[in-house]
């Protein structure tokens, strides 16, 4: 049985001509009206329509600008469609799995940390066992840190790897305990951006060979430190080394010091004595050359040379030796000698 419309057009007249003519009904008589309206097959059709307005909706999809989209077919991986509108077989046949993959995510280990509606701040209280690694020297230090990554490969990642987020923290803590298990404990609280480099390369090495589909953007080390038990123990042992560093310093800078000096001490020694012993040398050198020339001459003419030596000594001698007095070789009284000089003065 077909529509009567007709009917329900005169008396939709009708009713307009009673409210006042031009004023459409009201949803309430509307839905009174089509209960009293008698066709045949209306169940069906209405669920026809509402089928084929659901499967309609379901093959039209959007992606997003920093996602992708995975089509699967039954189960099985087909296709991956890249941003903006697409299509696809009807739900049921064809399903759609939107993955972000410029989006960067994070995995934090050894605290938490919680946003309040005004600040954020982290516990480290709950993964506490997270962080307590083994050192190298054997001691035990608290290394929380945190691993930004995001997903490079979504077939990987959502059909290769059951369960990525736990193999992601496993592989983390893994390598994170591999380096931190080389180094001593300063080295762990000195260089944490040595060891998140080098903890980083191992966890991207390690999750491509698994096939996550991840890419490590960064690890971020937090503050590292002991265990609060060993605090007080382990600063007295810092203190320790420090006064040590300080008083080998103090020692190596006393050695800089006191070695140069005695090194040019030296040096300077050495050197005057090569040059003392060279004067020497020369000196010696020099005299037995003038004795040796003055011995020739002498040779020539004895008599001669000896009288010249014998007057030049004299001549050195006498302006040395002050007033002179000649006395007669008879003179036997002493008495005129006692006023001898005085009356020099006495005239003066």
């Amino acid at each position: 049985m077909s529509w009567d419309w007709e009917k329900l057009q005169q008396k939709n007249r009708q009713h307009s001509q009673q409210q006042g003519g031009g004023i459409p009904p009201q949803m309430d008589e509307l839905l009174n009206k089509l209960k009293g309206l008698k066709f045949s097959g209306g169940p069906v059709l209405i669920l026809i329509g509402i089928i084929v307005i659901f499967f309609a909706s379901s093959m039209v999809y959007t992606v997003g600008v920093d996602e992708v989209g995975v089509i699967q077919r039954f189960g099985k991986y087909i296709r991956t469609t890249q941003s903006g509108l697409n299509f696809k077989l009807p739900a049921g046949i064809e399903k759609v799995t939107k993955v972000k993959v410029k989006r960067v995510y994070k995995e934090e280990f050894g605290f938490k940390s919680v946003r309040t509606s005004r600040s954020r701040f982290s516990s480290a209280s709950d993964n506490i066992s997270e962080a307590l690694m083994l050192t190298g020297d054997l001691n035990v230090a608290v290394v929380p840190w945190i691993v930004q990554y995001r997903i490079k490969d979504p077939y990987n990642y959502l059909f290769k790897v059951y369960n990525v987020n736990g193999i992601l923290r496993d592989m983390a803590e893994s390598s994170m305990r591999l380096v931190v298990g080389d180094r001593s404990i300063n080295e762990v609280i000195s260089k944490r951006e040595e060891i998140a480099v080098e903890a980083r390369e191992i966890l991207q090495a390690d999750l491509d060979q698994a096939e996550a589909g991840i890419y490590i953007v960064t690890i971020e080390m937090k503050k590292t430190n002991v265990p609060g038990p060993v605090q007080p123990a382990f600063n007295e042992v810092n203190q320790a080394t420090q006064e040590k560093e300080k008083m080998i310093y103090q020692a190596r800078e006393d050695y800089n010091k006191a070695i140069p000096a005695a090194r040019g001490e030296a040096d300077r020694t050495i050197k005057a004595a090569e040059g003392y012993a060279l004067d020497r040398v020369n000196r010696a050198e020099g005299d037995a050359t003038r004795f040796t020339a003055l011995y020739k001459e002498y040779s020539k003419a004895k008599e001669i040379t000896k009288r010249r030596i014998y007057l030049e000594h004299l001549k050195e001698l006498f302006p040395k030796l002050g007033d002179k007095y000649i006395i007669d070789s008879d003179q036997k009284n002493v008495l005129p000698f006692l006023n001898l000089g005085k009356q020099e003065k006495i005239q003066k």
